[in-house]
């Protein structure tokens, strides 16, 4: 297996957009608050700063969450010099940054497991080698997800996508809902895309757009709110979203304001599909609704670039997810294939690892 330093070399000739990657023994983040405007990159000290840099959404995005918690734990083998017991104290950390972000989870529990199993002399060396292996896992994964997702697509679609779930939300090809729209672009299906901005934080606007420039994709920026009239209009003929969780039947955990859109679609016997991966499938969970969302400081509602826009006694809430029903979903597109109802059946063609001819695809 090559080494992570190749690995990086490679990843960044190629038409890539990286978030996180290791520059020798340091740690470098993309800082997504301040994009499209600003690219600045951090070098991370620390875990601790890590753990903060994913809490603040300074970097965000289920593929990009789990493989942050990679380097982290590889961040802290290096810098404790191999220390199982500094290996386990980060894993507990950055496990608490992002409560829903079951990828972040499943990440850093396969390397805290890795890292017990190695010898004291070897801990350094077969992090990083599982690390790579994380990575490559990663890519591949968002090229067959593309593949599969892509077939679903129309040439001439209109495709509508919330929030980010792109280059920079996984290892920099597309990560899930713009590994679709990317691998249908590439096979030359003249598609448009309508990205909704995706309040408070605007990463719709701030990410998506600045994606799919940057990939050459046509693409229009619209409110969160404008979405149904479009539908109503026969502007939209397909919606493609991200995820961070989908429970065992099939409900989808994604940024708040999928269920609207979802709602809308429905109504408007558009197709509605999430882009998720089999790690992110979290057969613990029964129900959506089952689970504690994470709401957020209510001032990233109040303020807006750290300027408030709301009288000083305006309450404010700040659920940072909501849950679709499994009933709007017509397809959970996978690396796998794409699981088509009844979930709680289909799903666990992924949980039993069965082969890919058993999961069926719905026209």
């Amino acid at each position: 297996m090559e080494s992570l330093a190749v690995l990086t070399k490679s990843w960044k000739e190629q038409n890539l957009i990286l978030p996180i990657w290791m520059d020798g023994q340091h740690l470098k983040v993309v800082n997504q608050l301040k994009l499209p405007l600003q690219e600045e990159i951090i070098e991370v000290q620390s875990v601790g700063q890590l753990a903060d840099i994913i809490r603040t959404m300074t970097l965000r995005g289920s593929g990009a969450i789990g493989i942050s918690g990679a380097y982290g734990i590889l961040l802290a083998a290096y810098l404790s010099k191999g220390s199982k017991e500094a290996i386990r104290e980060a894993g507990q950390l950055l496990k608490s940054t992002r409560p829903t972000a079951v990828n972040l989870m499943k990440t850093v529990d396969e390397l805290l497991a890795h890292a017990e199993k190695l010898p004291s002399n070897e801990v350094v060396a077969g992090m990083e080698e599982k690390v790579v292996e994380i990575l490559i896992k990663q890519l591949d994964f968002e090229h067959a997800l593309g593949a599969y997702g892509a077939e679903l697509i129309e040439d001439g679609d209109t495709i509508l996508t919330h929030c980010h779930s792109g280059a920079l939300a996984g290892s920099g090809y597309g990560g899930r809902a713009l590994s679709v729209i990317r691998t249908a672009w590439e096979q030359g299906k003249k598609i448009h895309v309508f990205t909704s901005e995706t309040r408070p934080y605007l990463q719709g606007a701030r990410i998506t757009a600045y994606e799919l420039q940057k990939f050459g994709i046509p693409h229009t920026l619209i409110t969160d709110g404008m979405s149904g009239y479009l539908m109503e209009l026969g502007q939209i003929q397909k919606v493609v979203v991200g995820s961070d969780r989908v429970a065992a039947n099939g409900d989808l955990l994604n940024k708040v304001g999928t269920y609207m859109h979802a709602l809308a679609a429905n109504d408007n016997g558009i197709p509605f599909y999430t882009a998720t991966s089999s790690h992110t499938v979290d057969f613990t969970l029964k129900e959506g609704m089952n689970i504690g969302v994470e709401y957020r400081d209510s001032e990233e509602v109040t303020h807006l670039n750290g300027q408030r826009i709301t009288l000083a006694e305006t309450n404010a809430v700040y659920p940072s997810f909501d849950v679709t029903p499994n009933h709007l979903i017509n397809g959970i597109i996978t690396e796998k294939g794409v699981i088509v109802p009844e979930y709680k059946k289909n799903l666990m063609t992924l949980n039993e690892y069965e082969a890919e001819e058993t999961i069926t695809e719905r026209n």
